[in-house]
């Protein structure tokens, strides 16, 4: 089993060669945080449509980001796509219509949400540590920040805003096993400047990002540590004031992927290596784990919680390809769950 960061590495480098670079009622814990997944209340996912077939020229598909726009659509992106084939798409979970919304030669993206201050889909590009914004159609492409942040090189993953639109950013960056040292970091991106503070380095490839219910505290999940850090930002958003382990995640052959927060405060987290998503409680309780028992699907990376409602969809992708699945969240969709 190839751990995701591995995976996306490898297909950026194909890229390259290519030509371009019914849930359990909310709140009421089911268990300890520290109860293993199989005690506690599982939930299966059911499947809307198929959006992607594995990709000839880098050998896989990875879907992620699911946004939902205000024509109601659920976008998302193919993070392995090449060139020329749809790397933003747009499903309507009604009709299972698929639309292309957005292409380019070099990107990968690994995640996309809007912003609450411009209205423009925002994206982070893995391979160019670039990040992108579109208009919601997939036009007038804008390159909101990209280079070096304290001379190193960025690997931008997950992205979430502040209620001002503020820009709060993983920067990926996978530990060599057993003895390589944890870089990666979290970021914040001034809305009106682009300009990048580091909030917290030394991180073992930090993957998903939201904000608590508050506004904050960030939940960072760590993709090689397999587990959920909180971290307690200042007024400003412009620093860390407190940070501890807060959930220890016992994932097996799984790693910690991207997460989400509905309007109860409860924490969905997408498994990489098994088409899992662990839903904790504001508190870190672990409440219910959805799973997909389909064949061929090795990774959940992330959930979508249409706002206003319970309808929760995730994106689902291994060797039979990149899918959406439906399942009915712990409480209604905000903008922490719609999106990163």
């Amino acid at each position: 089993m190839r751990g995701r960061s591995v995976a996306v590495a490898i297909a950026v480098g194909a890229l390259a060669l290519a030509g371009c670079a019914a849930g359990p009622t909310a709140g009421v814990p089911a268990s300890s945080g520290g109860a293993a997944a199989g005690a506690v209340p599982r939930v299966t996912a059911e499947r809307v449509l198929q959006v992607t077939s594995v990709h000839e020229e880098t050998g896989m598909t990875l879907l992620e980001g699911p946004v939902f726009l205000d024509d109601g659509r659920l976008h998302l992106v193919d993070v392995t796509a090449p060139a020329g084939e749809p790397k933003v798409l747009a499903v309507d979970v009604g009709t299972r219509e698929v639309d292309a919304v957005y292409t380019d030669e070099a990107g990968a993206y690994t995640s996309a949400q809007v912003s609450p201050y411009d209205g423009r889909l925002y994206l982070t590009d893995y391979a160019g540590g670039r990040i992108v914004s579109i208009t919601p159609d997939g036009t007038d492409p804008r390159v909101f920040a990209g280079g070096r942040v304290k001379g190193r090189a960025m690997h931008l993953d997950d992205l979430t805003f502040d209620d001002d639109g503020h820009l709060y950013v993983t920067d990926s960056s996978p530990v060599a096993y057993p003895a390589g040292t944890a870089d990666g970091r979290v970021l914040r991106f001034d809305r009106d400047t682009g300009r990048a503070t580091v909030l917290a380095g030394n991180l073992p490839n930090p993957n998903g990002i939201s904000f608590d219910l508050d506004g904050g505290t960030l939940w960072v999940s760590l993709l090689d540590a397999n587990r959920i850090d909180r971290l307690v930002l200042d007024d400003a958003g412009t620093a860390v004031t407190a940070g501890h382990t807060a959930i220890q995640v016992d994932g097996g052959v799984a790693q910690t992927d991207s997460n989400a927060v509905d309007a109860a405060g409860n924490l969905y987290q997408g498994m990489h290596g098994l088409p899992d998503v662990r839903v904790y409680g504001p508190d870190g309780t672990h409440l219910t784990t959805v799973s997909v028992p389909d064949e061929g699907l090795l990774s959940a990376t992330n959930v979508a919680i249409r706002p206003g409602t319970t309808d929760a969809y995730v994106t689902v992708s291994g060797p039979a390809g990149g899918f959406v699945y439906r399942f009915d969240a712990l409480a209604q969709g905000v903008r922490q769950s719609n999106g990163g």
